[in-house]
């Protein structure tokens, strides 16, 4: 287990205890990084409390920036589920009320002027960008943009889009590897138009796919789903289906298509990924079909026994960190909302062995079909 001293963030606003999502036994990672030591340190030696800033976090991994900050009741927008569910238990772990933080997902408009706003460097250029511009018109000239992030994660293109789209940017010293660069608004710059979602016709087909900005393949079918669409299953008989991690819904819409009497159920912890599933299938079917959409903890939310068959493509990453974690979470989850006779099919990089966990938590496992770097594995529930 975790050394509990690696669950206690030390900054100058004080001492927090802090977990990361989706929990496991033996956690390994703290729910905070050096970036978020640096920027909070930073911050507070500079802020004038008794002015009562107006704060914007985005981006806060796992709640370390907003607990940190309570006592300024920041307003915290993101794009993660479990970024916001971890907020919420981490402010109750450190006896903080939920109102003194505002949780705003990533679609949702923001209100006012903020006086400050602190990044945490996203895994992807596009999602910094659609933020951006959703950010800059909530500047006055006189507000500060900070972002942070582990030097490894910030590539030149990063600065190029902050003076694009807010201004002219300082860049701290490094220290423990995390580097802070603060953006200046400038008035001359205009106000941009936001490209996302952007949209493509997937091949073989009439359906207009639509991408929010922070879908994983959003310019184009990825090799893996398209190896994923050509083994989908028919199985007349069954009545729930769930797209389970379903980015933009290629997957259960095909599904869907094959299994015309089925229920479709799209799963996943982006707002903006749910948001482009539910365009896209409804867009495809004209309402003709009836699916659920649920932004959430995997199926934790789904009830035992309740589907027939679930389609899974696992992240292997949690914003920068790499690792098996939440596949093995959604292979648990699954486990238990399977009816008996339920299939999990899922589809990864054949390196990261997911047919061994299969045969651990199902007792069997089968390959579907494999090629030079995809494996599409089936397991079934038996009892």
């Amino acid at each position: 287990m975790t050394n509990p001293s690696e669950q206690l963030l030390k900054v100058r606003l004080g001492e927090f205890t802090l977990q990361r999502l989706p929990k496991r036994p033996l956690e390994l990672l703290r729910a905070w990084d050096a970036a978020d030591e640096y920027l909070l340190d930073t911050f507070s030696a500079t802020v004038n409390t008794s002015a009562e800033p107006r704060i914007l976090i985005v981006n806060d991994s796992f709640g370390a920036l907003a607990v940190a900050l309570s006592a300024l009741q920041p307003h915290a927008f993101s794009d993660s589920y479990l970024s916001q569910q971890a907020t919420r238990l981490n402010l109750i772990e450190n006896g903080i009320s939920l109102q003194q933080v505002q949780l705003i997902n990533s679609l949702e408009p923001l209100q006012g002027l903020f006086d400050t706003v602190l990044i945490k460097a996203p895994k992807t250029l596009a999602l910094l960008e659609d933020q951006l511009i959703r950010i800059r018109p909530h500047l006055a000239p006189n507000s500060q943009v900070i972002l942070a992030g582990m030097v490894k994660s910030l590539p030149s293109a990063l600065w190029t889009l902050l003076e694009r789209l807010i201004g002219p940017t300082t860049t701290s010293l490094a220290r423990k590897k995390a580097r802070l660069i603060t953006a200046t608004p400038d008035v001359d710059i205009a106000l941009a138009n936001n490209p996302y979602p952007v949209c493509y016709t997937l091949e073989n087909s009439d359906y207009l796919i639509s991408n929010h900005a922070n879908v994983f393949s959003r310019e184009k079918l990825d090799i893996g789903t398209r190896f994923f669409l050509e083994y989908l299953p028919i199985k007349p008989a069954i009545k729930d289906i769930i797209d389970l991690g379903c980015g933009n819904g290629l997957v259960g819409l095909i599904a869907a298509e094959r299994n015309s009497l089925a229920n479709i159920h799209f799963v996943d912890e982006s707002f903006m990924a749910v948001a482009s599933a539910k365009d896209n299938f409804s867009r495809a079917f004209e309402l003709t079909r009836s699916a659920t959409y649920t932004v959430g903890d995997g199926l934790c939310d789904f009830e035992a026994s309740s589907a027939d068959l679930i389609l899974c493509n696992p992240p292997f990453h949690q914003q920068h960190t790499v690792g098996d974690q939440i596949a093995v979470s959604l292979f648990v989850q699954s486990r238990r909302v399977l009816r008996k006779g339920g299939e999990l099919w899922v589809i990864g990089n054949r390196h990261l062995n997911y047919h061994s966990q299969l045969q651990r938590l199902f007792g069997n496992h089968q390959v579907i079909a494999a090629n030079a770097k995809f494996i599409i594995i089936k397991a079934v529930v038996k009892t």
